[in-house]
């Protein structure tokens, strides 16, 4: 089957740009609010108290609580802010009574060094927490394009093969993970891998790196998709006892390799203990279940069974979804997992890349922007006869 070509466009992903913009996830509107919130509490309980037990004193605090949310300039606004305005509450007479005289009694004067004491802290703390915000912001955008590095570009078309790809960062970490996918035009098909490193970190990406390697590779040379497989799980299992440390020989990668023949309108898996995929036919969805499933690459020595290569009928219109378990392990506010069939199902037959754009919004959305996990998932689908 010769003459797979692509096309040089890029692939659709929910990874930043190479302009350095990356910016963290914006903080809840309560946290910026709540100084607001803290002055309004004051002045409500304010007229209410005994004259001997003005609630103003609490105002010490008001700049610390504006660190939590605002940067050091607010905080230093905040601070002369909060010193005038209890000098306002001193001095006013409809305040349960008292008169000018409190203005410059000691325990004011106190109040107001106390304040412009934490005021000081406060600006520093609010420095310093917008500075490892940044830092943390440029290693997640580090991560982001090493992981960009470490999957290359996955061509929109290969022959009549659509394929479009997705990948999520977790929101909740700076750590690069080891989901991994691709996609290799060959003589026998066009090969599809989709796998996940248990763990995470420079080994778990080593480790994708070394499995991306090995598929694009072998892809190329071996006519049979069982031996495809069994060379990959020598690789994974030659770089495993060639690294240091005891925790290698139990790591593992979950994975799927896929091959679509688009002449014989076939579609041939090896499940490596990896989550089945889904074939989406006329708005019906379906998953894959393996006959005979492998155990995850590099623990192909605990069976000595060879690859078992499950057989599908491959279709005009349909689509192949491929994906981590990141995505069925998203979890909703009241901790439900994310019910990945049901919701493709419910969409019918989208073209490939409006499917991975509906995936990714709706991931955002089920998780409140709260991703725990790095996802990844690949759709590959044959072309109508007028595509």
């Amino acid at each position: 089957m010769k003459g797979f070509g692509h096309a040089p466009q890029a692939r659709h992903e929910a990874l930043p740009g190479l302009d350095g913009s990356q910016a963290l996830p914006a903080l809840p509107a309560w946290v910026r609010w709540m100084p607001l919130a803290y002055v309004a509490v004051i002045l409500a309980l304010e007229p209410m108290t005994p004259a001997n037990w003005p609630v103003s004193f609490a105002l010490v605090a008001l700049p610390l609580v504006a660190a939590f949310g605002h940067g050091s300039a607010v905080v230093a606004l905040v601070t002369v802010f909060a010193i005038a305005f209890e000098g306002v509450l001193a001095g006013t007479p409809c305040c349960a009574g008292r008169d000018v005289g409190y203005l410059w009694d000691r325990h004011y004067v106190a109040a107001y060094l106390c304040t412009a004491l934490v005021g000081t802290l406060g600006t520093l703390l609010a420095l310093h927490r917008t500075r490892r915000e940044s830092t943390l912001a440029d290693v997640r955008f580090v991560a982001e394009i090493a992981q960009r590095v470490l999957l290359g570009p996955v061509p929109h078309r290969i022959g009549d093969v659509r394929v479009e790809s997705l990948y999520l960062s977790a929101a909740a970490e700076a750590r690069i993970g080891g989901d991994l996918y691709g996609a290799v035009p060959t003589d026998y098909g066009v090969r599809l891998v989709i796998g996940d490193v248990r763990g995470k970190g420079l080994t778990a990406v080593e480790t994708a790196a070394a499995l991306l390697g090995a598929f694009r590779e072998a892809a190329h040379d071996e006519p049979d998709l069982a031996a495809l497989s069994g060379r990959v799980e020598k690789s994974i299992a030659r770089r495993a006892s060639q690294l240091a440390g005891s925790d290698m020989d139990e790591r593992f990668v979950t994975a799927i390799f896929a091959e679509i023949d688009p002449e014989r309108h076939t579609l041939r898996l090896v499940n490596c203990g990896h989550p089945p995929p889904l074939i989406i036919r006329d708005g019906k969805v379906r998953e894959l279940e393996a006959s005979s499933p492998a155990p995850p690459l590099n623990l192909g020595v605990l069976v000595s069974e060879p690859y078992h290569v499950d057989q599908h009928s491959f279709l005009r219109g349909d689509q192949l979804l491929l994906y981590t378990d990141g995505v069925t392990e998203t979890r909703n506010a009241a901790g439900e997992f994310y019910p990945l069939a049901q919701r493709v199902r419910a969409w019918g037959s989208l073209p490939a890349r409006q499917l991975m754009e509906r995936l990714h919004e709706d991931l955002i959305a089920y998780s409140g922007n709260q991703l725990h996990d790095d996802t990844a998932a690949l759709t590959a689908g044959l072309l109508p006869e007028d595509g």
